[in-house]
């Protein structure tokens, strides 16, 4: 029975048994995980369960005062949505601001809101236009104010003076060259010669009798640009997702036919897969360094233009960045890398390819007799989707929570009164008005002043520490009904006669049943480390540009500390729960027990933990990287003789990265399964030999 891992008799340890712990003494009646077992860890049990409906509750909570359509649709001045069917502004789709030079400082960034009027509108203007040249040019033809007063509030009249306008507050100084930018106006920039200009000019006239430049409206709209901007190229994504959508199927489906295919092969042609896996990731990652070098040697450098140095958008860089020789040197350069660590792995490692070879087929034998392990990775991936999804949609919920705030807002100079709270209804009769001319009433952002209201971000922490909480939970779930399987086969005397009946099913109902504290308890410890890593990166990104050199050590050696713990954390987890399935104990006794099992036998989990770590990750590669070469080939219309994929789309990297990533991660569900079953065979026979040594 134990014969496969006889490898291992010639290792020796230097640690003294009695340091680290009495080895477990031999039983001649143990067949396997043990049935006669208690519920474990039962107060982290009540915790957890409490904390869960808890979440229930900030989910209904968040699902009562939350209302997504305000990340959806722009709200005017008054607090309506633009486009909203069934209102007045349901034809009025587009977003105009007044005055976007007031569109500046840190509430447009968070709120994506100006200190100026803004207004549904049917279509962004497209010409330069001062209210004072319309009401020049209306005298003779009375379209202009036609044109002109649908930028204006229902109510508006025409007006005589610059006066009476600012004083009325019902009719923007100027309208400019402006595109719908995610339901916006932003100004329509373009490049003639090298330079920034709008509407074909550099200057132009605000309405209010100053001179204004290209520059000044780029800077006074980068408020907004880089925000929308952004946003835009989140509706492109979606679009190309749209389009692509049945491809990355169809390749996430290739990807888990070659993880099943190679989980089956490796018990037959464990040493063949081997040297296929290696010269296969070798293979892939030249292919890539080849292209990088014909893109590098294609493209013709020119120097930067000024659109660049301008910064127009976020798309415009992004396309440049793909458009320079530098970038497609510096991936080459990576790949290199990349190649050369590993053959440097392979070299250091020559000493251990039979042993890796050993364990391959010792786990593919035992995943041959219990083929419902294969199976559980989907189990697991539709846990972490509800997870997933749950946590996402209680985020936006509770972002969207809150009434319209309204705030008084001046056009132009200063007032007492700018910024305060009002009552859009009342506002008329106050006198706010009478103090500052022009000033009005608009909406400003989403709030309230509520117990409910006032305890959002608290919430928003609650909703992320229990997503990690449940994440992590799950997965150790998995884990342990895994190890019990596995356990179950190992100590199977005659296979498959010996091996109970529905392994998997029985272990995960152990493990609910019997140790649904345990791992909660386990869970809850990583939960608190990757919550600290998460505080830590929110911290750095608020305060990176107050960071001196310092500062910045201290983040670095912050997140490696936090790294490594983590790492330590999840390694002492997983043997943990291997023993819980075992033997039924604590989370505390369990973790401790591990820990001097593998001290004790140290050498032996170097050898295994570093040799399947890395076959497992060039097969977790080699999947995605076959997955990723056909969806680069197809994407790009390089297969179009043979199938003919999307031919529309923004960017081909988006669906190439999704397959990219999510074959990865479905090689990393199925060959995680293989990893656990390693271990568990490992943690089973190194407590055979320590019981059969005492």
């Amino acid at each position: 029975m134990h014969g496969p891992f006889g490898f291992f008799s010639c290792e020796s340890t230097e640690f003294e048994d009695q340091d680290l712990g009495d080895p477990r003494r031999y039983d001649p009646d143990f067949q396997g995980p043990t049935t006669k077992r208690s519920s474990t860890d039962v107060m982290c049990c009540m915790i957890f369960v409490l904390f869960i409906m808890g979440y229930i509750l900030l989910g209904l909570l968040a699902w009562v005062h939350g209302d997504p359509r305000k990340m959806a649709y722009p709200t005017d001045s008054q607090g309506q949505f633009c486009g909203q069917k069934g209102t007045p502004n349901e034809n009025k789709t587009v977003l105009f601001y007044f005055n976007i030079f007031r569109c500046t400082g840190t509430s447009m960034m968070l709120r994506l809101q100006c200190s100026t009027t803004q207004i549904c509108v049917s279509r962004c203007p497209e010409r330069f236009l001062t209210y004072v040249d319309m009401q020049i040019l209306n005298k003779e033809d009375k379209n202009y104010w036609e044109y002109y007063r649908q930028f204006c509030k229902a109510q508006a009249r025409p007006v005589e003076t610059l006066a009476d306008l600012l004083s009325s507050g019902d009719c923007p100084l100027a309208v400019y060259p402006s595109r719908p930018f995610l339901q916006r106006c932003v100004p329509d920039f373009s490049a003639i010669n090298g330079n920034l200009t709008l509407g074909s000019r550099m200057h132009f006239e605000d309405g209010g009798g100053q001179k204004r430049t290209v520059v000044e409206l780029r800077e006074a709209a980068s408020g907004i640009s880089d925000v929308i901007d952004a946003r835009a190229i989140g509706l492109k994504v979606l679009e190309d997702y749209s389009t692509s959508w049945k491809w990355i199927l169809i390749g996430l489906t290739i990807a888990m036919a070659l993880s099943w295919t190679f989980l089956v092969l490796l018990r037959f042609t464990a040493g063949f897969l081997f040297w296929f896996f290696i010269f296969g990731v070798l293979g892939i990652i030249g292919y890539g360094i080849w292209y990088c070098f014909l893109e590098y040697n294609s493209i013709q450098q020119k120097p930067q233009s000024a659109i660049w140095m301008y910064g127009i958008g976020i798309q415009t860089r992004l396309n440049m960045f793909f458009h320079l020789k530098e970038t497609w040197f510096s991936m080459m350069i990576i790949l290199s890398a990349i190649e050369v660590v590993i053959i440097i792995v392979l070299i250091f490692l020559r000493t251990r390819i039979q042993v890796a070879i050993i364990l391959l087929k010792e786990g593919s034998k035992a995943i041959g007799y219990l083929p419902s392990a294969l199976v559980y990775p989907f189990l697991t991936f539709i846990l972490l989707s509800i997870c997933i999804s749950y946590w996402a949609v209680t985020a936006v919920f509770l972002a969207t929570s809150g009434v319209p705030i309204f705030k008084v807002m001046v056009p132009e100079g200063e007032c007492i009164h700018e910024d305060e709270a009002c009552d859009p209804e009342i506002f008329p009769n106050t006198d706010i008005p009478k103090a500052c001319p022009g000033a009005s009433c608009n909406f400003a952002f989403y709030g309230g002043r509520s117990m409910y209201h006032n305890y959002i971000a608290t919430f928003q922490l609650y909703n992320l520490f229990a997503f990690l909480w449940l994440i992590n939970f799950v997965i150790a779930l998995g884990q342990c009904a895994l190890a019990g399987a596995f356990a179950s086969y190992y100590w199977a005397m005659r296979k498959p006669e010996d091996i109970p009946r529905y392994p998997l099913f029985t272990a995960f109902g152990r493990a609910v049943r019997y140790h649904t504290g345990s791992l909660a308890f386990g869970s809850l410890i990583l939960a608190f480390v990757q919550m600290f890593k998460v505080i830590v990166e929110y911290l750095d990104r608020r305060l990176k540009k107050a960071q001196n050199s310092a500062a910045q050590f201290l983040h670095c050696c912050l997140r490696c500390c936090f790294w490594c713990l983590e790492k330590m954390v999840k390694f002492l987890n997983r043997n943990a729960y291997i023993m819980i399935a075992l033997y039924g104990k604590n989370f505390c006794e369990s973790t401790r027990d591990a820990f001097y099992l593998l001290m004790r036998n140290i050498l032996k989990v170097k050898v295994t933990d570093e040799v399947t770590y890395f076959v497992l990750l060039l097969g977790k590669v080699l999947v995605s990287g076959i997955v990723g070469v056909l969806a680069f080939l197809l994407f790009t219309e390089r297969l179009h003789e043979i199938v003919e994929g999307p031919t529309s789309l923004n960017y081909y990297w988006v669906p190439f990265l999704t397959l990219v990533f999510g074959s990865y991660l479905i090689a990393h569900g199925f060959f995680s399964v293989y990893s656990m079953c390693v271990e568990t065979i490992f943690i089973c026979f190194s407590v055979y030999k320590d019981a059969d040594a005492v």
